[in-house]
């Protein structure tokens, strides 16, 4: 059980670390038209959501290497990946799809998330 957790929390982890990076690097500015001009607001509070996105996931591995004293927090943890896939839902309801590719994205985060969950409360209450 605990080695199922370490593993998908290191995954989200990763997600994090790489997801974040990626996305602090490019800005807001590489996902509008060229014909758009920079809009530093936007930018602004593009890079600050990343970096609290590249943030968890040092506090994500922070959790995978120090598990077994964690409790409670694994819920939040997971309760984090579940509403990151529901944003997406509600993005997808309000402005339409992204496309396959992020739909999916949200369904593995929705199903992550919720393994995370299970396997905690699995983990608390079968010891």
């Amino acid at each position: 059980m605990e080695l199922s957790l370490q593993i998908l929390l290191g995954l989200v982890s990763l997600i994090c670390l790489l997801g974040g990076l990626n996305l602090l690097t490019k800005g807001a500015g590489s996902f509008l038209p060229e014909t758009v001009a920079p809009q530093p607001i936007l930018d602004n509070l593009f890079r600050f959501l990343s970096g609290i996105y590249f943030g968890m996931g040092f506090l994500t591995a922070w959790v995978v290497f120090n598990l077994h004293e964690m409790h409670g927090l694994i819920y939040f943890m997971g309760i984090v990946v579940v509403f990151s896939g529901l944003g997406r839902l509600y993005s997808r309801i309000q402005v339409g799809s992204a496309g396959k590719y992020f739909n999916n994205i949200m369904l593995v985060e929705i199903g992550l998330g919720t393994a995370i969950v299970i396997l905690q409360f699995l983990r608390s209450h079968c010891q």
